[in-house]
């Protein structure tokens, strides 16, 4: 097994253990603590986030 397999096993366990608005106050959480330069990157992050969710 290499190591793309074993993320892929990560990304399904994620999935059942975070809905869409919990990504969603995690980034807020995020953005509201890190420099507003990053804002961007996490809010892509978070739609990644909630593409693989679905």
């Amino acid at each position: 097994m290499g190591i793309t397999d074993g993320l892929g096993g990560l990304a399904d366990k994620a999935k059942g253990l975070m809905s869409d608005e919990q990504v969603d106050q995690v980034a807020e959480q995020i953005k509201d603590k890190a420099p507003d330069q990053v804002d961007g990157g996490v809010d892509a992050l978070a739609e990644q986030a909630k593409k693989i969710n679905d």
